[in-house]
């Protein structure tokens, strides 16, 4: 049912109201209409010799100011105190009293409707807690002006009792509140939770009952039975009929008092009170109607708002379960039976959802699976301690052995979580699970594969220590041999000969390096380097492994810079490592660089230690290798290309010595355009 309706002013319309007075000047005219026809009612209903009128229309008057925009509500309280002053001039009593209750009406229409508007323009919204409170603070502050007001006039004019009439004027500006603000108001959207024929039941009980209730004059009590009737209709029917209801039965109530019948005009009489006290007891009997009504059809309204939006969360959730096919969605109650098997659940175990309902969750997993799973998280051999420790927030996402209906055991990926109330009580179980037995024997099959790698690496590599150390020795033979050979001691060479000795002793050289490097590698994999810490100076570090590589650069055309500080840098490392290193990289500098190329080599000092750069013009490293270029046995696409000679343990070997001297060694190069090597080693201090 819509809340509301928009007029061609802008202005939002009431719900309820015929077409015609969508406008709010037509709805505001029509009401202060009523407030001129009820207030002459109650004037005509106050009895001559009293002091007080009968329940003037004041919560009429809130709701012109209510419905009207803000900007005209000052002249609309004008015409209010104009209406109010007509209406109570019919009635016989003085002009001092009728102005002092015109002012208190004015006032109070005033504040009553700031206060349920908040600053807001209306209509006012009465649907939740905090509306209620607003509402009734409102009404009270409204009772609470006609008592101050009441009380005031008859003191200042000495009309009656100051204290009875204060009390009569409050309670029935209250009572008028309480009962006619609720139809200014936006009230819950719901419709009638009854069907029709309840609902016709309940107006034909109320336009029986009312007047049958409200007629006798010696059961006085008898009127509450009306209340139960009115809590009913709040109950079953919409806000507005509940509320028309409530108008009508106090419309009876009022109308058997104006005629001098029903309790609350035969009681003062039969007690000998004075008149005025029917108005104090129709007041609040019309309160207290209105304080069961207004707060039960709003507690309705906002049932129904949370069964709608729980309906649709439900919804929602059930789509979602129902969508996921992919994936077992397991619910369970307290004493876990399954009460939840959505479609990935049939599909991944193999039973119907008919089935599964009302078996207990262990049905889904073997003795063996429970074992076997107390055990990896050592707890007692059994479901229940099994299932507590699978809660556990960092359980989430554990495997767990499941059995399908069929009997074949398979592995899911399984998160367990408790179903609790807003108390914090466990109303349940559900887990969420997908298969990863693929997965998880992929997995195994990869460790059983790395392993087996691991093993032939590591017979690899002893293979190669092993042959390494078994070459060295013969290899060392036939160096000496061909020195023999070269200096003439077996007769002198002719100089075909001498080339040829020349030949095999460069390539023997060769050879031991290649073996010197392997048993290195073998050194570094094994048990580390094995590395001797001594004080050196970093500066003779530098120019003797230069020194080493520089004959070398000058036959092949390439010449070596070197810069180095004119004072010694002082370092805690290996000498004969560190020296290899700078061999080895400014080796490969000489080796990369065609003829007419250089290369420069650097040592610098800073706060944090030591800098040492080798930067070459040469050939380059591709940028898709260079996350390689440490690794054994490495030889860039480039050098292959070019046939150029190597092992690839040189950096390799030159990486792991730095690394174990707490430095970095790391590359720029782009091909074509050179390679810069730089080593970065720690601090002494």
């Amino acid at each position: 049912m819509p809340t509301s309706s928009t007029s061609a002013t802008g202005w939002p319309g009431w719900p309820g109201w015929p077409g015609w007075l969508g406008r709010w000047e037509v709805r505001v005219a029509a009401l202060l209409g009523v407030v001129v026809l009820l207030g002459l009612a109650a004037v005509r209903a106050a009895p001559d010799d009293g002091h007080v009128i009968g329940i003037w229309p004041v919560g009429v008057a809130t709701g012109v100011l209510v419905l009207a925009p803000r900007r005209h509500a000052p002249a609309l309280l004008g015409v209010v105190l104009a209406l109010a002053l007509l209406t109570l001039s019919f009635s016989a009593r003085p002009a001092g009293v009728v102005a002092g209750y015109t002012a208190t009406i004015g006032l109070e229409t005033w504040l009553v409707s700031r206060v349920l508007l908040g600053g807001a323009e209306g209509p006012w919204r009465l649907r939740a807690d905090r509306d209620l409170r607003r509402y009734l603070g409102a009404c009270l502050l409204g009772g609470l002006v006609g008592l101050v007001g009441g009380a005031l006039t008859s003191a200042v004019t000495g009309f009656g009792d100051p204290g009875f009439v204060g009390l009569a004027l409050g309670a029935s500006h209250l009572a008028s509140q309480l009962v006619l603000t609720p139809l200014w108001a936006r009230l819950p959207t719901h419709g009638p939770l009854a069907r029709r024929p309840e609902r016709v039941l309940q107006w034909v009980a109320v336009l029986v009952l009312a007047p049958a209730v409200l007629a006798p004059a010696m059961f006085p009590s008898v009127v509450f039975v009306l209340v139960p009737l009115l809590a009913w209709s709040a109950l079953r029917v919409s806000p507005r009929q509940a509320l028309a209801q409530l108008v009508v039965v106090l419309g009876v109530a009022i109308a058997m008092t104006t005629a001098g019948r029903g309790p609350f005009a035969d009681v003062p009489v039969l007690l000998d009170l004075p008149r005025d006290v029917r108005s104090v007891l129709l007041a609040a009997y019309a309160a207290t109607c209105a304080l069961i009504v207004v707060p039960l059809l709003l507690r309705v309204g906002e049932s129904v708002e949370a069964a709608r939006a729980a309906a649709a969360e439900r919804d929602t959730l059930g789509r979602i379960v129902q969508s996921a096919t992919g994936m077992a969605i397991i619910g369970a109650d307290r004493q876990g039976r399954i009460t939840l098997f959505n479609p990935g659940a049939e599909r991944l175990l193999g039973w119907s959802a008919r089935e599964a309902a009302g078996l207990s969750t262990q049905v889904l997993h073997t003795a063996e699976q429970v074992s076997a799973k107390a055990h990896e998280l050592e707890v007692d051999d059994d479901f229940a301690s099994v299932s507590a420790r699978m809660l556990e927030p960092d359980m989430a996402g554990a495997d767990m052995g499941f059995v399908r209906k069929d009997g074949t055991e398979r592995t899911h990926s399984m998160t367990l979580g408790r179903i609790t109330d807003q108390a914090g009580r466990v109303l349940g179980y559900v887990s969420t699970s997908e298969d990863v037995t693929d997965r998880v024997a992929a997995e195994e099959a990869l460790r059983d594969a790395l392993a087996r790698m691991q093993e032939v690496d590591a017979v690899k590599d002893a293979f190669v220590s092993s042959v390494s150390h078994e070459l060295r020795t013969p290899i060392t033979s036939i160096q000496g041999y061909l020195e023999l050979l070269g200096d003439g001691s077996f007769g002198d060479l002719s100089a075909q000969q001498r080339s040829a000795v020349a030949k095999v002793a460069a390539n023997s050289e060769r050879l031991l390096v290649l073996i010197d490097d392997l048993l290195t590698l073998s050194r570094v994999q094994e048990s580390g380097l094995g590395l001797e810490d001594k004080v050196l100076d970093l500066v003779a570090v530098v120019r003797a492994g230069c020194a080493v590589v520089s004959p070398g650069g000058e036959r092949a055309g390439v010449p070596i810079g070197v810069e180095v500080p004119d004072v010694p840098v002082p370092f805690l490392g290996d000498r004969d490592m560190l020296e290899r290193v700078v061999i080895n990289l400014v080796g490969n500098a000489v080796k990369f660089t065609p003829r007419g190329g250089r290369v420069e080599v650097a040592l610098r000092c800073h706060e944090q230690g030591s800098t040492i750069t080798v930067a070459d013009t040469g050939i380059g490293i591709p940028l898709a290798e260079q996350d390689r270029l440490f690794s054994r046995f490495f030889r860039s696409s480039l050098a292959q290309a070019q046939a150029i000679p190597g092992s690839g343990l040189g950096l390799s070997i030159a990486h792991s010595v730095v690394t174990q001297h707490g430095g970095t060694l790391r590359a720029e190069s782009e091909p074509g355009a050179g390679t810069t090597f730089v080593v970065e080693l720690p601090s002494m201090v």
